[in-house]
């Protein structure tokens, strides 16, 4: 049941009912509260709405349930990332990835610490973005000196204008030195002991220039030449030394001896699906183990085993295999769809071991891992196979008739529900016996059941085309429920079926009968009502709009005689027994 509401569930999701689908799969969680896919799936169904709060919520519960699984890691990062708590939410993803490294788990922590990012950036932005909005701006960049030449330019006063409907623009102020001067202003900073023409050495107010230092001694005329020099321009900085930077250091490399066990054992795993594909298993197998033992570090070797094992026929070795792969998987933290493949794997060895209990359990837990549309009609086939081999080991013809038996005599007694039970029980220890759901058809005709009652004696006729009883005991219901036409049609096919006509006389007392009733019912009736009345029905239509019956009919109301050959026909007689049930053709 909790399978079914978490399919259901998930279709909600799909189709974006968020609160169909937070419904179904608490119901679920109710009848299965330690089911951790259930928590991250309405955490997700939360998440969909907008529900941070409860998001968060199922996500821990999730991780708390199965803290290696690393979807729960997932939800949770992802529910932080919407409540805008963006450490918190990298702090979950990360924690993700020491369990797993998944994409899904990579691809969240991007987008978080991209979107953390972007809010300081916008933060930043919004601040320089004020000052531009100022309704005073262009007052103070008119007054000040050094801008007001600027608002000459329009290009450059567009440029303001920009930024004052879109502040955001503002972080890119610092690109260009025309902005740099117009937000000293807006500050109420004077940019002027900041900022120089190209090739000037004017300094700020406060500061003077360093002497020259004194010219080098020497002994020729060209000293005085040179001291002027010096003074008209600086000497020039010695140039700073290198830095020697360090090698980068290497990647550590894989471990020779590791590289070289991993190399031998893929290797195997080669040689064994050459030997698989040619269907020698026993190679398949030896080098599979192999290769396990020389690597254990890949669960595929051990899969792969079980595969062989299983194509070979040992299947208990097999399971074994699987098991161990699941554990070793586990200590590993591999690929859940291998741990997926490894259960399904077991479940299809205790299938051919026909244990469909433990076939359907190790089914489910495989879809647990991972869904695929393989595992999943294996489960629903097992489940089928399940149910018919119950059925086909309860079967015992003498439990059956003990159980008919003593339901006759509580049907005679009077007490219909208990003969009811006991002809169920007969129908399960026998279901090709047609006296079952005949004897029942008639207990629950007592008790006004006529659906149950039609059903049963159509599933009689059904068993055994050729019991009488049968077709008698459906015109009985019929008539029951004042559905004369088909009652009479009912005892039709029982006369047909009576082949050694041992049942004529309680086949012709039912249709005069129910002849009887119909005269009754169709007393008064003009040829109108009656002909409005049976056209009703689209069978009795669909033989009035024949034009072979037409004629029929036309010849017997001049030779009524003829009437009698054309019934030698089975198919013109069935029609024709229609057409006097209806009412259509009456007889004397």
């Amino acid at each position: 049941m909790a399978d079914l509401l978490k399919q259901q569930g998930n279709a909600a999701f799909a189709a974006k009912q968020w609160d169909s689908a937070i419904d179904l799969f608490g119901q679920a969680i109710a009848l299965d509260p330690s089911n951790h896919v259930l928590y991250s799936n309405r955490s997700a169904a939360y998440a969909g709405k907008k529900d941070w709060d409860n998001a968060l919520s199922d996500a821990d519960k999730c991780v708390s349930l199965n803290p290696k699984w690393s979807k729960g890691y997932v939800r949770k990062g992802a529910a932080l990332h919407g409540a805008r708590k963006y450490d918190e939410a990298i702090a979950a993803y990360e924690d993700g990835l020491k369990v797993e490294d998944t994409p899904a788990l990579k691809k969240g922590l991007e987008e978080v610490q991209h979107a953390k990012e972007a809010e300081e950036a916008e933060g930043a932005s919004a601040g320089l973005g004020k000052m531009f909005q100022d309704p005073g701006m262009w007052a103070k960049l008119a007054a000040n000196p050094k801008t007001a030449p600027l608002l000459a330019d329009p290009q450059f006063a567009a440029k303001l204008r920009m930024i004052q409907a879109n502040p955001q623009l503002a972080g890119n102020a610092f690109n260009d030195p025309k902005m740099i001067s117009v937000l000293g202003v807006l500050m109420g900073i004077d940019m002027q002991g900041f900022a120089r023409e190209e090739g000037s050495d004017e300094l700020p107010p406060g500061y003077s220039k360093a002497s020259p230092p004194p010219p080098p001694t020497s002994s020729t005329g060209g000293a005085s030449s040179s001291a002027s020099t010096s003074k008209s321009k600086p000497a020039p900085a010695p140039p700073a030394p290198d830095v020697k930077m360090a090698d980068p250091e290497p990647e550590p490399e894989e471990d020779d001896e590791e590289a070289m066990a991993k190399k031998a054992a893929l290797a195997e795993k080669t040689k064994g699906n050459d030997s698989y594909k040619k269907r020698e298993f026993d190679a398949a197998i030896e080098s599979f183990k192999k290769a396990w033992e020389v690597w254990p570090k890949d669960i595929t070797f051990l899969t792969n085993l079980a595969a062989a094992q299983y194509e070979k026929g040992d299947f208990d070795g097999a399971i074994a295999t699987c098991e161990t792969a699941v554990e070793e998987a586990r200590s590993i933290r591999a690929d859940f769809k291998l741990v997926a493949k490894a259960l399904g794997r077991i479940g299809s060895s205790y299938l051919k071991k026909e244990d469909y209990d433990n076939a359907i359990k190790y089914f489910q837990k495989s879809l647990s891992e991972h869904r695929t549309p393989d595992i999943l009609n294996k489960l629903r086939d097992t489940e089928k196979i399940k149910k018919v081999e119950e059925t086909r080991k309860y079967i015992n013809p003498e439990l059956a008739e003990k159980a008919r038996e003593e339901g006759n005599a509580k049907f005679k007694a009077g007490q219909f529900a208990d003969s009811v039970a006991l002809y169920t029980e007969a129908i399960k220890r026998d279901p090709s016996d047609p006296r079952g759901y005949n004897n029942r058809a008639a207990a629950y005709t007592k008790l006004v059941a006529f659906p149950e009652a039609l059903k049963d004696a159509e599933e009689a006729i059904k068993v055994d085309p050729t019991f009488v009883k049968g077709y008698i005991r459906k015109s009985l219901v019929l008539f029951s429920m004042k559905e004369f036409t088909k009652a009479m049609e009912a005892c039709q096919a029982a006369t047909d079926a009576d082949v050694e006509k041992k049942h004529t006389r309680e086949i012709e007392d039912q249709m005069q009968k129910i002849s009887m009733a119909m005269y009754t019912q169709r007393a008064g009736e003009t040829e109108e009502e009656t002909l409005q009345r049976a056209m009703r029905d689209p069978e009795v239509a669909s033989i009035m709009q024949d034009p072979v019956i037409n004629q029929i009919l036309q010849q017997a109301q001049q030779n009524p005689a003829a009437l009698q050959d054309h019934m030698k026909n089975p198919v013109v007689r069935s029609k024709i027994q229609k057409l006097i049930a209806a009412g259509i053709i009456r007889t004397r």
